[in-house]
């Protein structure tokens, strides 16, 4: 979700193709980018099994210490290891099997030496990484990243996370590449007696402690984006509902009680409807949440952030500009969303981040459909195309995190929404989508993977389609030709080699289907004697058109 707000805050006030049409990606990296972004041997030499993380947030300071018990077991053998913590947070120390290891800094990464080589096994080793200090404060979440100290309209403190796109370390520390993801996170917040502190999953124990301060801890019982590990602390009223057997909770803000429980209504059917389209939902074992946060939202994994202030639409704008934007609250939909797409399948590298956006944003519309009919989803989809740039590629560049264009967004769900047109079958789309989660759910997967899947389960060559729309910043191009005995000609202008995809289109009221190349021109044997009969359905598709003359 962290790059949408870039976009409408603006707008509202791999495979290899080749580098010269890569519009306007960025090709100077620094050390910090592949130090964060890449898999070198201090990282694969490790996969963490599971995060027990406390954390205790002094408000009044805004200080916070801890400690992070990381399990994890040993690849390949190795005698030193890379964690990541940003450098204005101080890595107090360091401790496995009792005793205090040697590390080194440097920028955000920290590497950690070994008395003695670990050997490659399947047995659970532990290291204890020690914390404090001030974190980054986010001065406009979620548009930039970090902790967000706020006071609610009584005064009391209200405090979130707010760190997909500049990640967890900000924070703790942690192992913080997407590729491995904790299968289980225990996470204690330890704050001022007075507030509730929520995390992703359950709630497990309540402890009051003698300083004023209370420890609540929570727990995950799936794999979980480190992004995705929350800490929420508020004035809270707790209210719950069920779903099937899915808990549904909800923490909002005392004051907005009656308000929450009215808005989150729309849980419910957003919930029938993403079941339908993509699958049941991956966490059951950790419940469901909203959580009233002091910024917009985030797609927090069973603990999704809402500040939409409980009005239907964008902050009770229509991004569509079409007025079915207003029929539904964005957040509750565009970050529920994200339980399928970006929590339960999730990228394996930041630059694959369209796989959970790109989706996400396509599944706004699919809601709509559920709910408002088909027109309505295609009127959603057209009208967000303004907002998109065109002017850099959706898929980012590997191992320096690097995220693509915020065109991921629209321009993705476009694309989705082409896709399925050329698909032309509604039962095999559907099914391909349920399959799509189902397949690739609690797992981290690249742009080959779709791809692939695409390809192999609706029987089509779709990787030259993904791959124009994810690699090149203009979208295809549908050139044309009327000849002189009023022949029609079609072909693509794409420099991806075997570009094809069909397109549909009207000569007067009758509707044709043709497969078209970019390689040559296509003949449809099609006459057309008046240019305004001939109209081409860019609703269904997302392209341009252009008449070429003889």
């Amino acid at each position: 979700m962290f790059r949408i707000y870039c976009i409408i805050s603006i707008l509202l006030l791999s495979f290899s193709v080749q580098s010269q049409i890569l519009t306007k990606k960025r090709s100077h990296f620094s050390k910090t980018d592949s130090l964060r972004g890449s898999l070198r041997a201090e990282r694969t030499s490790y996969e963490v099994k599971k995060y027990d993380l406390k954390v205790k947030v002094e408000p009044e300071k805004k200080y916070i210490s801890g400690v992070n018990s990381m399990n994890f077991i040993v690849k390949e053998n190795t005698n030193r290891i890379q964690v990541d913590l940003f450098e204005n947070m101080k890595l107090d120390s360091v401790v496995y099997q009792e005793n205090h290891l040697d590390f080194e800094r440097q920028y955000h990464a920290i590497f950690i030496n070994f008395k003695s080589e670990l050997k490659a096994s399947d047995q659970t080793q532990n290291i204890k990484l020690y914390f404090s200090g001030y974190p980054i404060v986010a001065k406009r979440a979620p548009w930039d990243g970090g902790f967000v100290f706020d006071k609610d309209k009584n005064g009391n403190h209200f405090i979130a996370t707010a760190v997909q796109g500049i990640g967890a370390s900000l924070w703790f520390p942690n192992k913080d590449h997407p590729a491995d993801e904790p299968d289980e996170v225990t996470v204690t917040i330890i704050n001022p007696s007075d507030l509730i502190g929520v995390s992703n999953g359950r709630l497990t124990n309540t402890e009051k402690l003698k300083d004023g301060f209370t420890a609540y801890t929570w727990e995950v019982k799936n794999p979980i984006n480190n992004y995705n590990i929350s800490v929420n602390i508020a004035d809270y009223a707790h209210f719950s509902d069920q779903f099937n057997d899915l808990d549904l909770d909800y923490y909002v803000l005392s004051y907005n009680l009656e308000k929450a429980k009215k808005q989150f209504q729309q849980v419910k059917p957003m919930l029938v409807c993403f079941e339908e389209k993509f699958g049941a939902y991956a966490f059951y074992e950790d419940g469901y949440k909203l959580i009233e946060t002091p910024y917009l939202g985030m797609e927090h994994q069973s603990a999704v952030a809402y500040g939409n202030g409980y009005k239907n639409g964008y902050l009770g704008r229509d991004l569509s500009n079409t007025g079915v934007g207003l029929k539904w609250d964005f957040i509750i939909i565009h970050e529920s969303a994200h339980e399928w797409f970006g929590n339960s399948i999730s990228s394996s590298d930041i630059a694959d981040m369209w796989i959970h956006e790109s989706f996400t944003t396509y599944a706004e519309s699919v809601y709509v459909e559920c709910q408002f009919g088909y027109d309505d989803a295609v009127k959603y989809l057209n009208g967000l195309r303004p907002l998109i740039a065109n002017d850099a590629p959706i898929q980012g560049v590997y191992g320096v995190h690097n995220e693509g264009s915020s065109d991921m967004y629209y321009k993705g769900a476009n694309m989705l929404h082409t896709i399925r047109s050329v698909v032309n079958n509604d039962e095999l789309w559907w099914e391909t989508l349920k399959e799509f989660h189902l397949n690739f759910q609690y797992q981290t997967i690249d742009k080959n993977q779709v791809i692939e899947f695409f390809n192999e389960k609706l029987n089509l060559n779709l990787t030259p389609v993904f791959e124009h729309y994810l690699s090149l910043a203009e979208i295809p191009t549908l050139e044309y030709r009327i000849t002189k005995n009023n022949e029609l000609l079609l072909r693509w202008k794409s420099p991806i080699t075997d570009f094809q995809m069909p397109i549909d289109y009207f000569i007067k009221s009758e509707k044709h289907r043709t497969m078209i190349s970019s390689d040559q021109w296509t003949n449809t044997n099609l006459k057309v004697r008046k240019n305004k009969d001939l109209n081409f359905d860019t609703t269904s598709f997302y392209i341009k058109t252009k008449r070429v003359s003889q």
